[in-house]
């Protein structure tokens, strides 16, 4: 446990002694604000919702989260540290770990600094806190998937442009794969398939404010099933 927080906290320093996080924190933020604010015109809505909010947050992570991840094994790989990395008394599982909760402790800080929003809102009407709760988690656990494919792509990647164009490649793909039911007619039980790989679709729920396990179930085996393909990476270039 020791080597992942120590490798998490060198992630961390190595986002903040360089501009990446500050812009992608400024973006995130002000973009979102002014989704809401501007251009759906919450106040002129006279609603006591946020799903507009948060409905926007799977297409911003669509670029975002690419540009959190892009750096963390491409960069090592263009440079060759990642050897070095590997000869450390480290665990190939510890070095994924702690990659990968360097870049969540930076999304949940970008998350954590949304929340004076609702606190401002919320003064305007009468909110569903449970509902902004069950977004919030929501957020979390996509954001938590997306990063973890992010840093597989980025573990394949020789440089952080590739690992930045296809980690958006596949995010896109994933999020509005669940577009073609709506643009074809395809059988129920394609469809089903479909709207089960879709990150977009089990987001919805958390949206409504649900909490249902088989999404929170589907973020978690993403995230799983990309960390171990991270790791397997790793030990396939230690043995190589």
């Amino acid at each position: 446990m020791n080597n992942v927080l120590s490798i998490l906290r060198k992630e961390l320093r190595s986002y903040f002694n360089s501009p990446i996080a500050y812009i992608a924190v400024l973006f995130f933020l002000v973009f979102t604000s002014v989704w809401l604010f501007y251009i759906q015109q919450f106040f002129a809505q006279n609603v006591a919702d946020l799903r507009g909010y948060f409905a926007i947050m799977p297409l911003v992570f669509i670029i975002l989260l690419p540009a959190i991840t892009m750096r963390v094994w491409a960069e090592e790989n263009k440079l060759g540290t990642v050897e070095l990395l590997l000869t450390l008394p480290f665990r190939e599982g510890e070095v994924v770990l702690g990659k990968f909760f360097g870049a969540f402790s930076l999304l949940l800080i970008m998350i954590m600094l949304t929340i004076p929003v609702p606190l401002t809102v919320v003064r305007t009407g009468h909110f569903e806190m449970g509902q902004i709760f069950g977004q919030y988690i929501g957020l979390v656990f996509l954001g938590g998937a997306g990063i973890a494919i992010g840093l597989f792509i980025s573990s394949v990647s020789t440089n952080q442009i590739t690992a930045f164009i296809l980690s958006i490649v596949v995010l896109l793909f994933l999020t509005l794969i669940n577009r073609i039911n709506a643009a074809t007619e395809v059988g129920t039980g394609f469809a089903g398939f479909i709207n089960y790989l879709s990150l977009d679709y089990h987001f919805q729920s958390f949206i409504k404010g649900l909490l249902d396990t088989r999404d929170l179930v589907y973020y978690l085996l993403l995230i799983i099933a990309f960390l171990y393909m991270n790791m397997k990476v790793l030990v396939f270039r230690k043995w190589r």
